[in-house]
């Protein structure tokens, strides 16, 4: 497979650096919001900042009705006169971008491969970060490595993340096995990178995604705002109708039967699983689910589940 876009059977198997920037309009008519107000910022949006979520800009004179916790006790040492600290509140959030690029994303019956989808999902919210004003940043991951970006202002941080992501080794690599260690590295490498009150996009088929994982995720949702993209294929949540079915796989083809209802009832309820340990995570208040099929189109479901805010 090469780096290009291309097509087996209609599902887009790839996507382009041209393919990600295309989206920016549509990314920047995506207006990101959190669950909850939590203070007026300086900026354009409702800060998303738990806590106070601002930094110190000076030290002035104290005045009646001052709050004393803010006292400046060193530049009252010196002055001889009580002064107090002045802060400002944060004007841009840091918004990361959390990319799942494993092997088990590398699939697809309809539409797009999973790894296509959330690709095109996390570009429209880099866009839309941008297009906001906040930070972002990101991490690209599958099990050849991970790259990852710290958040950053402007458009260039924007196209360096598309760019990571349309040259990973992933898209162009013949088939690893399923490493559920990676999820778990890169999760953590976002629990360590991502400041309080960030908003983190987490776009993966969760496969692998073991105990740690889901401790790694409650932690995250501590101190940030978290919106789960779960990418599956409509075939990854029932398999079709009693019958033998060839599936492509890089260059070989495997037929599979589907006609064991055991076999049938332990598939469904292997998803089933998954799915409910992913709603089970978004029912905290910090976190948000967003399902989406292979078959569905990012510019259009996103846009609605921001709406919705």
């Amino acid at each position: 497979m090469s780096a290009e876009a291309k097509s087996v059977r209609g599902a887009l198997t790839a996507v382009t650096l041209k393919d990600l920037i295309a989206l920016k309009p549509a990314g920047e008519m995506i207006k990101l919001s959190t669950p909850r107000v939590r203070a007026y910022a300086a900026g354009g949006h409702l800060s998303p900042f738990k806590g106070r979520g601002v930094e110190f800009d000076e030290s002035r004179p104290y005045q009646e009705g001052d709050d004393l916790r803010t006292i400046d006790w060193r530049v009252t040492a010196r002055t001889g006169k009580p002064h107090t600290k002045v802060f400002r509140e944060e004007r841009n959030r840091p918004v990361i971008v959390w990319l799942d690029l494993r092997t088990s994303m590398m699939f697809a019956t309809r539409g797009a491969f999973k790894s296509v989808v959330a690709a095109r999902a996390a570009a429209l919210i880099a866009w839309s970060a941008i297009g906001n004003g906040d930070q972002l940043g990101g991490l690209v991951f599958s099990e050849s490595g991970h790259e990852e970006l710290r958040p950053r202002l402007g458009r260039r941080t924007a196209l360096r993340l598309l760019q990571l992501i349309t040259v990973n080794p992933a898209w162009v690599h013949g088939a690893a096995p399923v490493d559920s260690g990676a999820a778990l590295h890169a999760l953590k490498r976002l629990t360590r990178v991502a400041r309080p009150g960030s908003l983190a996009f987490l776009f993966s088929d969760f496969i692998g995604f073991d105990a740690e994982c889901e401790r790694l995720v409650r932690e995250l949702a501590s101190h940030c705002d978290v919106h789960l993209l779960h990418v599956f294929d409509p075939v990854e949540a029932e398999l079709p109708p009693p019958g033998e079915y060839r599936i492509h796989i890089d260059n070989r083809v495997v037929t599979v039967n589907t006609s064991d209802g055991a076999v049938r009832r332990q598939y469904q309820e292997a998803f089933e699983a998954r799915r409910a340990q992913i709603q089970n995570l978004a029912r905290l208040p910090s976190v948000r689910l967003i399902p989406c099929s292979t078959a569905d189109d990012p510019s259009m479901l996103l846009p609605r589940h921001f709406a919705g805010r």
